[in-house]
This record gives structure tokens, C-alpha cells and sequence, in this order.
């Protein structure tokens, strides 16, 4: 297609969805509870065809030399089909913030104010290679009763389809407008900047991706933007942790499922254990088969020096995504927080402890969406924090922070109510 024919298409799905958002607005929650146990169902009755779709994205994935990590978060299989319709059914049984009134009161002349909660509009999801965000992204946007333009990567481009296909059209005979979920059908980066352009449609963009998608869909965007940068996550075990603890998270937080962007991509440890819990951790992660890239103190106490590859100034800014991670010997609390706000992407971070002050400082003073004492990164997701599915994490600060679920898919409008009154 010419990049006049992409824009023209897009333009047009634009103004379908606007439209569409309109009619979403109309639904009650019974109405779209039913319309999303509907899409879950169609999901389970195309299988075949969505792995089949999906097949032919891992064969183009695995030919274009795609990374081992980069196909898992590909690949779909019957249990992830399974689990995303569950991850539906999950969405329609959760509270519905649309309508509810977040604060409200009465002015001396008698007027009464009522902030509500009202859905954004038109959301438009850019994302790369993982085609659950499809389902993730479009039953978030529709519960809170916004229509929804997504573009994903290449690399899924007929799981996408697929799957958005299955629940615009098993939505419809339960009531679901026309256009509510609509898929960019191609994939020519043309499409990006014109989707960040029409600002007379899109209300809200959200690019899920590298640092790259994320920074070219910022410098184009005509209409606000909330980002979801790289996930450089840390745990920090203090001169007061207890070590088998610190073992079991830091373990947990790296290899429990390494491809996604809660996962620890570096590992502090305060010089004051480090002798006892560097060559214990090492091994740990080495039976784990992750390859370590340590500073000159960490390789020196972590045993065969020869097994730790030398850390880089970049490693420390580096989202892995795969069986690696980063280690360093700090000082104290106050240089793990430093390195922490210095190097990290202001996602998720964690301390272990048994000392609730230096806990507590960690807390404050480390500037991340989420921040933990004694507990795995990986705990930073929308369904553990019992949201349901996730739009995904914000590592912004206006207006959504952290998980992304339902509550930060809406906007408000003020409701006066009056009898009569004028302003003198």
C-alpha cells in the first residue's frame, strides 16, 4: 500500500471508532459483562484457527533469526489460549469503575457537584511481538467502555488478526458495536505516525515496546501518550536480609519467567554480606543457567572468577529480557539507592531486609511505579495485584502509574445539579 491509501485507512478506522465509542458509552455493565463472556468463548471456538495463524508467525519468526526469548513471547499455545479467555472471564466479573462517583459535594449557593468516572474515548495501543496484549488491550478498553485501535508488531501480525477478528465478532450478536476493536490490518511503520497524528480521533495512545517504538511514537504524537518503558528492575539484599530469602527472590525475580519487563535485570548486594551471599547466589544462578556479568568485587567473591563476565558501563542499563543478569557490590543502602534511581527505568525495584528502616527509606526514596520489601519484581502485574488483565505498566506519572488496569482506562466529568441558581 502507498502511504496516501495507509493514512486513508487509517483516518477511517479512525472516525469508525469514534463512532463506535458513542455506542459503547450506552452499555450498561450486565450488557458488557455478557458481550465479554461471549468474546471468551469465541476465542476457546477458534483455537485451530488462531494457532494456525500463529504457526505461520513462529515459522516467519524463527526464519527471520528471532531470539529464543523474543519467540516464547510470541508463541501461543492451547493453555495461553485457555488462559487469555480465562483472563477475559476474569475482566467481566471484576467492578466496573465506569459511573462511579469519586467524590461529590455541595456548594453554600445549593449547587452539588459529582465527579465521575467516564471512559476515555478512542485508545489507540501500539505494541510489538506478544498477541495476548490483543486480547489484553481490547477488553480492558472495552469494559471501561472506550473502542480501541490497535497496531501490533510484524512478528504477530496473523496472530493479531486472528485474535482480534475472534472478539469483535463474537462480541457482535451479544450486542457489541461495530468497530469497537479494530486491528491495523498492515504493517508499514507508516501506519504508527498516522495514528499518532489524528488527534481528532485517538484521545489516548499507549506504545508497548522498546525504548525505540516508545520515543518515535512521543516525538510524533498529537494527543497525550503513557509510556511503558523498559523494565531495568532491580533487588538490592541488605546488610539485614536474611540470605536464604534474598536467594529465593533474587532467584525468583530472574528465571521464574525471564522474557517479560518485571523481571530483575540487576542484583545489588551490600557490601557488608556480600562475602557470604556472592558465592551463594552465583551458584544458585548458575544451576538456573543464567550467565552473570558482575563488577571487579562481585567476580572476585563469587568464586571461579572466569565464569563472570566483566559488567560494562551499558549493562547496567540494559532490559535483558533473557537467562542474564548484572550484579554489583554497593557500599550501603544509600549507594543501592542511588544506583537504583541512576541506572533503573523507574519500574519495579525491590530491597531485602529484616531492618523496616532501611526498608522504608528504600520505599520512599527509590523513584519507581513500584517499589518492594521482601518480595519478587515479578509480583508487579496487574492480575497479582488483583486488577484482572493488564493494559500494561506505566512508567510514567500522569496519569496512570505501575499496572495499568480498569480505574486508569477512565477519565471524569464533573455533573452539576442546580435549581434555579445564576452567578451574581
Amino acid at each position: 500500500m502507498t502511504s496516501d491509501e495507509i493514512k486513508t485507512e487509517v483516518l477511517a478506522m479512525g472516525a469508525r471508532a469514534r463512532e463506535a465509542s458513542y455506542q459503547l458509552a450506552k452499555l450498561s455493565t450486565p450488557q458488557k459483562n455478557e458481550i465479554l463472556m461471549a468474546m471468551a468463548d469465541a476465542l476457546v471456538v477458534r483455537e485451530a484457527e488462531i494457532l494456525a495463524a500463529n504457526d505461520r508467525d513462529i515459522a516467519a519468526a524463527e526464519e527471520n533469526g528471532l531470539t529464543t526469548a523474543m519467540i516464547d513471547r510470541l508463541r501461543l499455545t492451547r493453555e495461553r489460549i485457555a488462559a487469555i479467555a480465562q483472563g477475559i472471564r476474569e475482566v467481566a466479573a471484576l467492578h466496573d469503575p465506569v459511573g462511579e462517583v469519586i467524590r461529590e459535594w455541595t456548594r453554600p449557593n445549593g449547587i452539588r457537584i459529582e465527579k465521575r468516572r467516564t471512559p476515555i474515548g478512542v485508545i489507540g495501543i501500539i505494541f510489538e511481538s506478544r498477541p495476548n496484549v490483543t486480547a489484553d488491550a481490547a477488553v480492558l478498553c472495552f469494559k471501561t467502555g472506550n473502542a480501541t485501535i490497535l497496531r501490533g508488531g510484524k512478528e504477530a501480525i496473523h496472530s493479531n488478526r486472528a485474535i482480534a477478528a475472534a472478539l469483535q465478532e463474537g462480541g457482535a450478536p451479544r450486542g457489541l458495536p461495530n468497530h469497537s476493536i479494530q486491528l491495523i490490518p498492515f504493517t508499514e511503520r507508516e501506519s504508527v505516525q498516522h495514528m499518532a497524528e489524528m488527534d481528532q480521533y485517538l484521545d489516548l495512545i499507549i506504545p508497548r515496546g522498546g525504548a525505540g517504538l516508545i520515543e518515535t511514537v512521543v516525538s510524533l504524537a498529537r494527543m497525550p501518550v503513557i509510556k511503558h518503558y523498559d523494565g531495568i528492575c532491580h533487588t538490592f539484599v541488605d546488610r539485614n536480609a536474611d540470605l536464604e530469602m534474598a536467594k529465593s527472590i533474587a532467584v525468583n525475580a530472574k528465571t521464574q519467567k525471564p522474557s517479560v519487563c518485571n523481571t530483575m535485570e540487576t542484583l545489588l548486594i551490600d557490601e557488608a554480606v556480600a562475602d557470604e551471599f556472592a558465592p551463594v547466589i552465583a551458584t544458585a544462578m548458575r544451576e538456573k543457567g543464567v550467565e552473570l556479568r558482575g563488577d571487579e568485587r562481585f567476580a572476585a567473591l563469587a568464586g571461579s572468577a572466569a565464569e563472570i563476565k566483566p559488567a560494562t558501563e551499558s549493562d547496567w542499563t540494559t532490559e535483558y529480557l533473557d537467562l542474564i543478569l548484572s550484579v554489583k557490590i554497593v557500599d550501603d543502602l544509600d549507594a543501592a539507592i542511588s544506583h537504583v534511581n541512576h541506572y533503573g527505568s523507574h519500574h519495579s525495584d525491590c530491597i531485602v531486609t529484616g531492618n523496616a528502616e532501611a526498608a522504608e527509606r528504600f520505599l520512599n526514596e527509590v523513584d519507581s511505579a513500584t517499589v518492594f520489601w521482601n518480595a519478587s519484581t515479578r509480583f508487579s502485574d496487574g492480575g497479582e495485584f488483583g486488577f484482572g488483565a493488564e493494559i500494561g505498566i506505566s512508567t510514567d506519572k500522569l496519569h496512570a502509574r505501575g499496572p495499568m488496569a480498569l480505574e486508569e482506562l477512565t477519565s471524569y466529568k464533573y455533573r452539576i445539579f442546580g435549581e434555579g441558581q445564576i452567578r451574581e
